[in-house]
């Protein structure tokens, strides 16, 4: 990546508004394709470099008000980047710390669609928190005073429908994710912002199965699942392969966990998604110690168990 200035927060003179500007967007791009490839584990390095060598990262929004929209919407973009790789790297804390700053930032100069993506991805983490009544909350702040755009919209409801799900809403959490498949069948809209570029079928089916799982729906949860976790796509969506295992298990469905987790431990060390290997992880420590599950599967679970990386925030596998 191209090195910033090191100067600090403000004020900027124009080359180095200019300078920063192009090293944040620079380094965007640079972020999402190391994210898409290889995972939010292998980005968390260059992550670090950034904040360490651009303090504007760290710096106060308030104290950037002087500097101009082109720089704020840079750094905005860069923050919320940085804050969706924390949370997939499972810095839930460090995460909403970032997405806070990038929502002031994209505030300050006006950015609604980097602002709306920072809530989508905030309820998000809340929901992984088990907060859903704040998830909720977050998705519903995107709304403003025009209709949103297609895929934004379609992002909303899949929001929605997950918070909705844990709070045990069965009927309008179906409702809303079958709303937001026939959403997304529009197609996008001129407005959609260039970060809805991820938004596309296997993400929707993906996201359908896992809130159907939530539900306990596992039997027509399970093909969904299945669907999204084999399509091509960014390396996040390992996701999917762990919510098929935890459904797999769920409907003791021994044969085909067994077949999955014998695919899967041999690349489990390269998962870059630190929520994908906690879901794994949970789940074969749940098939370790179920009596009900054949001798085989539980064997198969130990070995998944010793092939996923730890937790990069220092936390260990669980006991073996």
């Amino acid at each position: 990546m191209t090195q910033p200035p090191h100067s600090g927060a403000a004020p900027f003179d124009k080359a180095a508004r200019e300078t920063l500007t192009a090293v944040a967007r620079t380094a965007v791009g640079d972020l999402v394709a190391l994210d898409v490839a290889q995972g939010a584990r292998a980005a968390l390095p260059a992550v670090r470099q950034l904040v360490r060598s651009i303090p504007a990262l760290g710096a106060e929004p308030a104290a950037l008000g002087d500097a101009d929209s082109d720089l704020l919407a840079a750094l905005a973009e860069l923050c919320e980047v940085i804050g969706w790789i924390l949370f997939d790297a499972g810095l839930d804390q460090a995460a909403h710390r970032m997405n806070s700053r990038a929502l002031d930032l994209a505030g300050l100069c006006g950015d609604r669609a980097v602002a709306r993506l920072v809530l989508l991805n905030d309820s998000m983490l809340h929901a992984r928190a088990e907060r859903p009544l704040a998830a909720l909350e977050s998705a519903a702040r995107v709304a403003g005073p025009r209709p949103l755009p297609t895929l934004v919209a379609t992002l909303v409801l899949v929001r929605r429908a997950h918070a909705l799900a844990m709070l045990g809403a069965s009927r309008t959490a179906e409702r809303l994710i079958s709303r937001a498949r026939s959403r997304f069948l529009d197609g996008p809209s001129p407005h959609d912002p260039p970060w809805a570029w991820w938004i596309d079928q296997a993400e929707l089916t993906g996201h359908h199965g896992w809130v159907l799982a939530r539900l306990g729906a596992r039997d027509r949860a399970i093909p969904l699942l299945h669907e999204a976790a084999t399509a091509p796509g960014p390396s996040y969506r390992d996701l999917f392969t762990a919510e098929l295992l935890a459904a797999l298990t769920g409907a003791r469905a021994w044969r085909e966990a067994e077949d999955l987790i014998t695919e899967l431990a041999p690349r489990a060390a390269r998962i870059g998604s630190a929520r994908t290997t906690q879901t794994l992880t949970r789940t074969a420590t749940r098939l370790r110690g179920c009596a009900k599950a054949p001798a085989n599967l539980r064997d198969a679970a130990v070995h998944l168990l010793e092939s996923v990386p730890p937790h990069p925030g220092g936390e260990g596998r669980p006991s073996r």
